[in-house]
């Protein structure tokens, strides 16, 4: 049950604390896609997404993004957010694509703070490779209908945490 526990729990990437991240020895981020950066199904890159793309960046920290979604959508809108390293279809929340991302960044796990929507795939994920986790909310109730119910089950699980 620790392993659906995230470190930290805040309303948008926005409420991100990134000074304090890099006192505490993070040197990387890892975001989801999809109801983390962006609403689901959308291509619409925000002024505000791309402006905390740039806050991450002048902190200082690298930044990453994991996604079950597929390798074209993924790797357009990394584009769009001037290339931002990427991995699609990452099969969260198996390790793989976070550890990809360590040897990218060449950061050790707990160097690296993995940001998401999701407590079954991205905290999850996140805490078994060993990495700093924070659970946002949704972007939007619109989602893959699999999400919808694993939301049910995340509903539970975080009123009994």
């Amino acid at each position: 049950m620790k392993l659906l526990q995230p470190n930290e729990m805040v309303d948008s990437i926005y409420d991100i604390n990134l000074s304090h991240l890099k006192l505490m020895g993070i040197k990387g981020i890892i975001t989801d896609l999809d109801n983390t950066l962006l609403a689901w199904h959308s291509s619409e890159i925000t002024p505000t997404v791309e402006q905390w793309i740039s806050d991450v960046r002048n902190e200082g920290l690298k930044i990453a993004i994991v996604s079950n979604n597929s390798t074209a959508r993924v790797e357009e809108l990394s584009a769009q957010l001037g290339g931002v390293i990427c991995i699609a279809k990452a099969i969260k929340p198996r390790r793989g694509a976070f550890r990809s991302i360590a040897g990218q960044f060449n950061l050790a796990p707990h160097e690296i703070a993995v940001v998401g929507d999701q407590l079954f795939t991205d905290v999850l994920g996140g805490n078994r490779s060993g990495m700093y986790t924070i659970l946002v909310n949704p972007i939007s109730k619109q989602e893959f209908i699999g999400t919808k119910i694993m939301r049910l089950a995340e509903k539970i699980f975080l009123r009994r945490s």
